[in-house]
């Protein structure tokens, strides 16, 4: 079968992405970050860039290496072109004679490939699927966006300091969901991607590229530099959680004196769950004009950690710090199971690395696990471990 794709001949493989009627969205450096924007070819890409993460720690280095996708993951998420942070709804107005119309925004139905995909985004977009397409109430925006997005999926091949997603089954190895997935190899005597199609719509771009010559035959020690990159990753990483450990761990730990602790600390910023790629609460809110015949009703990101958002009649749910971390933790690795079937967290790291105070949720979870462990209730210390 052919699956090499020499890394000078990625633009073919972007050219017949555009052919197919798809505008391109991937990874580039912009403002000494690496964001998901749009690209137009290969040279857009973080050539040679790759990021040094730790908690509440961002920063971009330049390499020697060739490689493409030699960083870790981006401050943004996917999620943003799925389900932006911002998006109208309805606009009414007020015609002549007092009557009133309403008119819906229409999907969105524009066809976009996203390059570059993580192992961890690829979870996190199946994970936004059900919450948003898979239940009984559709979000007909998100449903529109997500049928006409096309995934081309990148395996990881280095991790950063605060990626877990290895020990949360995510990566740094694509299992699934992807339309087609690219596994990048840079040695001294050649550059390429191991190149796999998921759906029908990767097996048809596959074909294109195989018309155009480009596509060439793997062989055996091809597909182990390939694997071998991969398995380097996962091994490379130090922070580890067990899924169905925190969720029963959590369950039993509404109490904790580490609630406060954390509490002394967390600013209440928001910025973890502006960062993750599944949360995916938002507000909804009705402006109008001064002349009040115009109205739009539009919906914005909202935050468990803002005080309005458990508001309701007579005052906020969760009027504390600690309340309000305690029930963003919860419900991420525990009653997350209860709603959808799985955890809401994929190990991606953003969380700790874009912490101004550098909370680190692998290491509040493991300090209960522990705490517990030395009162020997349980051997929840061992299920996690913080950095080695």
């Amino acid at each position: 079968m052919k699956d090499r794709l020499r890394a000078n001949d990625l633009d073919q493989l972007f050219s017949a992405l555009k052919s197919s009627g798809y505008s391109l969205l991937g990874p580039r450096v912009h403002n000494g970050a690496i964001i998901y924007s749009n690209i137009d070819s290969s040279h857009d890409l973080p050539r040679g860039w790759t990021d040094e993460q730790e908690a509440g720690t961002y920063r971009l280095k330049k390499t020697e290496s060739a490689a493409y996708f030699g960083f870790a993951s981006s401050p943004q998420s996917w999620k943003q072109f799925l389900f932006p942070s911002r998006e109208r709804l309805v606009r009414a107005e007020k015609k002549p004679g007092g009557r009133i119309t309403f008119v819906s925004e229409e999907p969105d139905t524009q066809k976009r490939a996203f390059i570059g995909v993580r192992a961890c985004d690829i979870v996190a977009i199946s994970i936004q699927d059900r919450i948003f397409i898979d239940s009984q109430i559709q979000d007909p925006s998100y449903k529109a966006r997500r049928e006409n997005s096309l995934l081309v999926a990148v395996e990881c091949t280095s991790s950063g300091a605060t990626c877990f997603c290895a020990s949360m089954k995510t990566g740094p190895g694509v299992r699934g969901g992807y339309d087609l997935v690219l596994t990048e190899v840079v040695h001294e005597r050649d550059h390429y991607f191991i190149i796999r199609a998921g759906s029908e719509s990767g097996e048809t771009l596959l074909e294109q590229l195989s018309q155009t010559g480009v596509l060439l035959e793997s062989g055996p020690e091809d597909q182990a530099h390939a694997q071998a990159v991969v398995k380097t990753a996962a091994s490379s990483q130090k922070r580890k959680m067990d899924a169905p450990g925190a969720r029963d761990l959590l369950a039993r730990s509404f109490d904790h004196k580490r609630w406060d602790e954390v509490a002394t600390r967390c600013l209440n910023c928001a910025n973890c769950t502006l960062v993750c790629p599944t949360c995916f609460c938002a507000n909804v809110e009705d402006h109008s004009d001064l002349t009040g015949d115009h109205a739009e009703r539009w919906r914005r990101w909202d935050s468990c950690f803002t005080l309005d958002h458990s508001y309701i009649h007579g005052g906020s749910v969760r009027m504390s710090a600690q309340s309000r971390y305690r029930q963003w933790l919860t419900h991420k690795v525990s009653t997350w199971w209860d709603q959808f079937g799985t955890t809401g967290c994929v190990g991606c790291g953003r969380c700790i690395t874009w912490c101004p105070v550098g909370i680190d949720i692998v290491e509040e979870v493991r300090a209960i696990g522990k705490d517990e462990n030395d009162r020997g209730t349980t051997q929840g210390a061992s299920l996690f471990r913080g950095v080695a």
